[in-house]
């Protein structure tokens, strides 16, 4: 068996090459061939592709589709060929437990499959949000993460509002069906003390106090963007200023807070999440159409050198693995 990956081979460098092949198969887990992996950007730029400490090699990616092939002795629920999400690298061959893979919906392309990763990010808020339908949701940045954040929202009856200064991400998202798109919250007429939930997923300082402005007394302002640098001057104080005079809840993002699996008293998990995004994205409800790259994994190093200089076309990144 062989087998290939991604490497961030250096600081700015990136190649496919030879790696080792997973070991023996263990009895509770499942072997395949990837048919497509998603390009995280922030994550996979600033925690791979743009490491300063000099730990390279290392393989990024964190959402795979692949078909089973290999199954292990105690595996009786899945059979080879079977097409499975997990949280896999950007890597020819995945070897995962079969309790951390979720069916993909027969039809589903394999390169729209992958976004039920990045789609489960802002389902945490979703699921733990005190906020209700027909409540106004404000979110700030409209990437890849946002975009889909947006659309979580919209399907479960929110009235969802869209800030992003991007002309560009403005437009996919209008054309997408999000109707409220504006650069500034300023701009935004109605929403002024009226949202329920403000969900910063740029990472922006600036946004997460201009989220903040805009609740209703009493409102939630979730983060989901990771502040990966300083963008501007803005002081704590200016932030804790609304949040104590707005009474306002002001809490993490991290999409971890739910379990990976449900149990009696915890009946939200991160792979039942998984199968909500999957069945929307299967019936069409999260518009994905010219918004997918597709791209050999032997053009990575051109890939991430356009997300890092913000040439990259289409909204999601992904990498097809069929042919290699």
């Amino acid at each position: 068996m062989t087998a290939t990956a991604i490497t961030i081979t250096a600081r700015e460098q990136a190649a496919l090459v030879p790696v080792e092949p997973p070991g023996p198969l263990g009895p509770g887990e499942i072997r395949g061939h990837t048919l497509a992996t998603l390009v995280s950007p922030g994550t996979e730029l600033s925690n791979n592709y743009l490491k300063k400490d000099g730990s390279f090699p290392n393989i990024p990616g964190y959402s795979a589709v692949f078909r089973a092939k290999d199954v292990g002795a105690e595996v009786t629920d899945i059979l080879p060929g079977t097409s499975l999400l997990c949280m896999g690298q950007h890597q020819s061959i995945q070897q995962v437990e079969a309790e951390h893979v979720v069916l993909v919906p027969d039809g589903l392309a394999p390169q729209e499959a992958v976004l039920a990763r990045l789609m489960g990010v802002s389902m945490t808020t979703l699921m733990t949000t005190k906020a209700r339908p027909g409540d106004v949701v404000l979110i700030s940045g409209a990437g890849p993460v946002g975009f889909l954040c947006a659309h979580l929202f919209r399907n479960s009856g929110y009235d969802v509002h869209i800030a992003e200064p991007d002309s560009n991400r403005q437009r996919i998202a209008k054309g997408s069906g999000i109707e409220n798109v504006s650069a500034l919250v300023s701009e935004m007429s109605g929403i002024q003390n009226r949202v329920a939930l403000a969900i910063d997923c740029s990472g922006n300082e600036q946004a997460v106090l201009d989220g903040a402005r805009a609740i209703r007394k009493g409102g939630e302002v979730v983060l989901v963007g990771v502040p990966w640098k300083q963008r501007t001057d803005l002081t704590a104080h200016e932030l804790l200023h609304v949040v104590f005079h707005k009474y306002a809840v002001l809490r993490t993002g991290w999409e971890w807070e739910l379990p990976l699996h449900a149990s009696n008293f915890q009946p939200h998990s991160i792979l039942d999440n998984f199968r909500l995004a999957l069945r929307w994205l299967a019936e069409g409800r999260i518009p994905s159409e010219g918004l997918i790259a597709l791209h050999p994994p032997a053009n990575a190093q051109a890939v991430y050198q356009a997300l890092l200089h913000g040439k990259a076309e289409g909204l999601f990144q992904v990498f097809d693995w069929r042919d290699v």
